[in-house]
């Protein structure tokens, strides 16, 4: 539902869309369920057989298993010059959590029958609420955490020291990465945010119908970064 002059509340049970969304176009979208949503966090699902649109350099990397290729998805970015290919999401269910003004995501992977296998967090520029979900720009740096919160690992690292060669990821995002750093640490450590006990928040939800993209899911997007990651329009 979205009130007169307001940014769209999704009822749950209803699909929201997250795009990547960079150079004024659809970097990739992706369905999800909502869960739940008070027009600041935005918690989602996801699970095995869900179709969504993502670089093709991307899918043919994933396709042949190999972290090298890419490095291909950075080049494009930088270009402005990509295909989109479909992409079948697999294996696991996702319950996702995103917070207004926050650059970056938390989430939780699941076996289909409930079985914890890490924790993510994706580090990206803050949401902007669509009509259909949310827009936001994934800087590639990852965090992945065991599913008793005891340790972590970086990910994705080499991506994103290619990112900030190539200038997708400016000096003033850059820092905002680092201080985000630090917040998703801290919360870690101090069992806040995302990372607080809510067990009605990470806890498997009933199955029900995929969501589907809508076919406004490639619209131009709204608006455009600012190099703090903001967005205007």
């Amino acid at each position: 539902m979205t009130a007169p002059g307001s940014a769209p509340v999704f009822a749950p049970g209803s699909t929201a869309v997250r795009r990547d969304v960079a150079h004024g176009r659809v970097w990739s979208a992706m369905p999800y369920t909502v869960l739940a949503d008070d027009g600041d966090v935005l918690t989602l699902t996801a699970r095995p057989g869900t179709e969504s649109l993502a670089p093709a350099s991307w899918t043919v990397a994933a396709h042949a298993g190999d972290d090298a290729l890419r490095l291909d998805c950075v080049h494009d970015l930088a270009s402005g010059r990509w295909e989109l290919d479909h992409w079948t999401w697999r294996d696991t269910v996702v319950l996702s959590r995103f917070t207004a003004g926050v650059p970056f995501s938390v989430h939780r992977f699941l076996t289909p029958d409930g079985r914890p296998l890490r924790w993510y967090v994706n580090f990206e520029r803050p949401y902007r609420r669509t009509a259909i979900g949310i827009d936001t720009l994934d800087l590639f740096l990852d965090l992945v955490i065991t599913p008793d919160l005891s340790s972590y690992s970086w990910k994705d690292e080499d991506e994103y020291a290619q990112a900030r060669r190539l200038g997708v990821v400016d000096e003033a995002t850059h820092r905002q990465l680092d201080r985000a750093r630090e917040l998703a640490l801290a919360q870690l450590r101090d069992r806040s945010g995302p990372f607080a006990a809510d067990p009605d928040a990470w806890t498997l939800p009933p199955e029900g119908p995929l969501p589907t993209l809508p076919a406004t899911a490639l619209s131009t997007p709204a608006g455009k970064w600012d190099e703090g990651g903001s967005a205007d329009g």
